[in-house]
């Protein structure tokens, strides 16, 4: 998953790739700290769109490329930030589907559309991981 973030008047988005379980151990507690939820309900809170979890998360982003960042320097109108998913995460939410046995044929028409424009991060990172931290 890609945290995308462009702010008005940038050219070019930032990309940051988002896997719950390769974040490190102190950027995990900022997150708790900032957001004051446990990590996987922070994880949810991204997924589901919590404002306060996705301004914790871009900070943490911003802060591996500037360690000074402040949290309350980070603020950005909406439309500036949204999560997309890889390619593989696409895919193994289409498996999941079939494999399920509710498989509606408009959803994994969707989702096979999606799955042609997602960015392909196999050769970065290999087999997708869910989302959602447990």
């Amino acid at each position: 998953m890609y945290l995308i973030y462009q702010p008005e008047g940038a050219e070019e988005p930032q990309r940051f790739l988002y896997k719950p379980q390769k974040l490190m151990t102190v950027e995990r507690e900022n997150l708790e700290r900032r957001s004051r939820m446990d990590f996987a309900d922070f994880t949810k809170g991204v997924l589901n769109g919590n404002a306060l979890c996705r301004r914790a998360l871009l900070w943490v982003m911003l802060k591996r490329q500037h360690p000074t960042t402040k949290f309350e320097d980070v603020d950005f109108a909406w439309d500036e930030l949204k999560l997309e998913y890889s390619k593989q995460e696409y895919e193994l939410m289409r498996e999941q589907m079939i494999a399920k046995g509710n498989a509606d044929p408009e959803q994994l028409e969707q989702l096979d559309a999606e799955i042609l424009t997602a960015i392909d991060e196999q050769a970065n990172e290999g087999k997708a991981l869910p989302p959602i931290a447990v």
